[in-house]
């Protein structure tokens, strides 16, 4: 502690001393006034915003370590000295690299000259950039063609967006210490061209609405906004004029790349969101898209205030942040609905702006104090300064992520993602649209938490994201051929064909329509909803509830899968566990040679390591995983299959990772009902090797009841007391009252669905 003192007390006397050792090309925001210079930095930081800094300068804790460990951060860079490579890298390659780290650093420098009145700093940006000024001039298209729409500097124009994004902030940092001719050739050989690129001559990137072309339309309108160049501000607000694309064509992903016309930033705000702010593509793509949405808004809220970006769509861009924040585990980690990388969270880069700009242009949410504590930084502009002082004062208080049903569509119509808390237990269902060309084909699928950490799995993307040796960092062929199909996924596969065939086209015309969410008793939580489109002719509905209740230790999980059917089909229902199997209560074979449970739609994926048949109206299994012990207890008849499977066949380069699961198949069956309940119980010490509560505390659970209406689900504790579970198929206002006989007992209840 003594130490960090000595360290702080030093590097604010140095930024004293550098400050009043001032000359004419230092940031002298007055001077600049006086002189008649236009006003910069206006477009993150502000000239206003670097006053009121550098007058808290040393009083403000998290800002000023912010500040201390970027100065050392690019005082080593600058030492390096600057290095800008001829590219020729996928993502992870040295180039790739060098220019990326480039763009972090310049953004950074500039910040440093503005806050810290050090001339190095402004030096080291302009010095950087006339390099890429006198390389850009001649730079031919990235070598690499694998992109739809390659870029210059990188492999991909999303990529030289996003530099183009950093570096205009550096730019507007640095604008006045420039001279006019310097500027001129920076505008007229590097920003101009270089913007012109990914629009002008990269329409099928720019012209969409996609997170790809978000980022396009921020770097083109924030170097619009540094240059004061209304022609690419209307360029990156309202798309490319006069362009029209094939509205069949594809990108790298299988998405349409302009189906219905619309482009520019306002049309990405208006189509992905929902009412909201749930984004279409799913949460680790709301995070990468965030960051151009808010600073290009910022950007657009500083210059062009008349605009009132953060009231456009009634406010759906500080929505948004709120739906991402609860779009969490316990851990701050994403769920990874679609294509999503586990362990991306809100320690990101990028949500550190989404929580510092909710903050200082939203309601000043204290929650949001409490997640800038735990990502222990801030921004070094305006906004990071009103989180600092925000904490500073004491004012932080928890974030409080409660069971939340966010909607999904530009209307709000398109279905959507429910999330049940209770306890340490989190249930996420989905039954959302398509999510673009990063949506998978799990209609109706789920995945369930405890304290954070997986309970059943959604696989996420297959994808090692900028390590090299795996497909250059880019997504695999397994990520079409495994991890979006529908038997990837926690949810029921007919005829082992994944939900509308696989096919994007099919997909994206359709969505799961809701049948109810209910979270307004603690005890009780359920989410239900509907798909009709999957598979022609059949329908499914899932009615998935966390109960909570004395005589189970934790909230258990209720999973009702009702399948109605036209035709007799064989139907897969798999259940993606993590951890140790314990016991089972149905006899198993296990093969000599591992053999693909079959050889298309993900199926070819999966080897067969047990096959077994319940004799029991139950069967259970249970696990240990996190020294914590589960149960899953599901309804069967003697002709369903149950087979341990383990992902990981026709894998060669072993770019899939060797989870376990138990899938139960049952086979033709016209319509039909899956039931199965999830326990957390009990806890094993490896210090003590004691094991408590190891047992499920289920005696039985049976359908007792299962008509076009309603179903009724009965769960039999060990104890000897029963407890039903029935809810509403069909009807399910809150007004609407329900009466029914059951076994020679009558059931009466208004809303959704019924317990006790």
């Amino acid at each position: 502690m003594r130490f960090q003192v000595k360290i702080s007390a030093i590097f604010f006397i140095s930024i004293a001393s550098v400050m009043s050792c001032r000359n004419e090309n230092l940031p002298n925001i007055a001077l600049d006034e006086a002189q008649g210079l236009e006003e910069h930095p206006k477009l993150i930081l502000t000239a206003q915003g670097v006053k009121d800094i550098r007058a808290q300068l040393g009083s403000i804790p998290i800002f000023d370590n912010t500040l201390q460990k970027v100065k050392e951060e690019i005082d080593a860079e600058i030492a390096l000295g600057i290095e800008t490579p001829i590219p020729k890298d996928y993502s992870g390659g040295y180039t790739h690299a060098r220019h990326k780290r480039n763009w972090f650093v310049l953004q950074k420098a500039g910040v440093l000259y503005q806050i810290l009145d050090d001339e190095k700093y402004a030096k080291y940006v302009k010095d950087m950039l006339m390099q890429y000024e006198e390389m850009y001039k001649t730079l031919p298209l990235h070598p690499k063609t694998r992109s739809y729409a390659r870029g210059k500097l990188f492999w991909q124009c999303l990529n030289d967006s996003n530099w183009l994004v950093y570096v205009s902030q550096a730019y507007d940092c640095i604008y006045n210490y420039l001279t006019e001719e310097e500027r001129n050739i920076l505008e007229n050989n590097l920003f101009r061209p270089f913007a012109d690129h990914i629009s002008i001559d990269s329409p099928q990137f720019y012209q969409r609405v996609h997170n790809h072309s978000t980022w396009g339309n921020a770097a083109v309108g924030m170097i619009g906004l540094v240059m004061d160049d209304e022609e690419l501000i209307n360029r990156a607000l309202y798309g490319i004029k006069g362009v029209n694309l094939d509205n069949k064509a594809k990108d790298d992903d299988g998405g349409f790349l302009n189906k219905d016309g619309k482009a520019g930033f306002l049309a990405n705000i208006e189509e992905p969101f929902s009412p909201d702010g749930y984004y279409n593509e799913g949460p680790y793509y709301q995070r990468y898209a965030m960051y151009p949405f808010l600073v290009f808004a910022e950007g657009l809220h500083n210059v062009k205030p008349e605009l009132n970006i953060f009231e456009y769509k009634n406010g759906v861009l500080l929505k948004s942040i709120n739906a991402l924040l609860n779009l969490t585990d316990a851990d701050g980690e994403f769920f990874p609905l679609n294509d999503g990388q586990k362990g991306m969270s809100y320690y990101n880069s990028a949500l550190v702006t989404a929580v510092d700009v909710s903050y200082h242009y939203g309601d000043q949410n204290p929650g949001l104090l409490s997640i800038a504590k735990q990502q222990n930084q801030v921004l070094l502009d305006d906004s990071g300064l009103a989180v600092a002082l925000g904490i500073k004062n004491g004012e932080a208080q928890p974030f409080n992520k409660s069971s939340i049903n966010l909607s999904d569509g530009p209307d709000g119509t398109e279905g959507g993602v429910g999330v049940i808390r209770n306890e340490d237990i989190e249930l996420v269902f989905k039954y959302a649209a398509q999510g673009s060309s990063h949506g998978h084909y799990d209609k109706l699928s789920y995945s369930l938490y405890e304290n954070g950490e997986e309970v059943i799995q959604d696989y996420g993307l297959a994808r090692f994201v900028n390590i090299e040796q795996k497909g250059g960092g880019n997504y695999l062929k397994e990520n079409k051929t495994w991890a979006k199909q529908t038997i990837a996924h926690n949810t029921v596969t007919v005829d082992e064909t994944s939900h509308f065939e696989g096919k994007y086209e099919t997909g994206s015309k359709f969505h799961s329509v809701l049948n109810y969410f209910s979270s307004e008793n603690e005890k009780v939580q359920v989410a239900s909803a509907r798909e009709n489109n999957a598979y022609p002719g059949t329908e499914m509905l899932r009615t998935m509830a966390i109960i909570s209740d004395k005589d189970f230790e934790k909230p258990i999980t209720l999973d009702i899968m009702k399948v109605t059917s036209s035709s007799i089909n064989d139907y897969d229902l798999p259940h993606y566990f993590f951890g140790q199997v314990l016991e089972t209560n149905f006899e198993y074979q296990t093969p000599e040679t591992l053999l693909p449970l079959g050889n298309k739609n993900g199926y070819q994926h999966l080897f067969v390591e047990g096959t077994g048949k319940s004799n029991e109206v139950n069967s259970k299994l249970s696990w240990m995983d996190n020294y914590r012990f589960y149960t899953l207890t599901t309804v069967t008849n003697p002709k369903d299959e149950l087979l341990f499977t383990r992902i990981g066949a026709n894998d060669p380069e072993f770019n899939l990772r060797r989870d376990p699961a138990l899938l139960l198949r049952r086979k033709d069956s016209k319509s039909t009902t899956f039931v199965t309940a999830i326990e957390s119980h009990g806890s094993y010490s490896p210090v003590t090797e004691s094991a408590v509560n190891s047992k499920s505390s289920i005696k039985t659970i049976r359908v007792v009841l299962d008509s076009d209406a309603y179903t009724a689900v009965e769960i039999n504790h060990v104890n000897g007391k029963r407890k039903i579970f029935i809810t509403s198929n069909k009807n399910n206002s809150e007004k609407v009252k329900h009466k029914l006989n059951i076994d020679d007992k009558n059931y009466e209840w208004s809303g959704s669905y019924y317990f006790d």
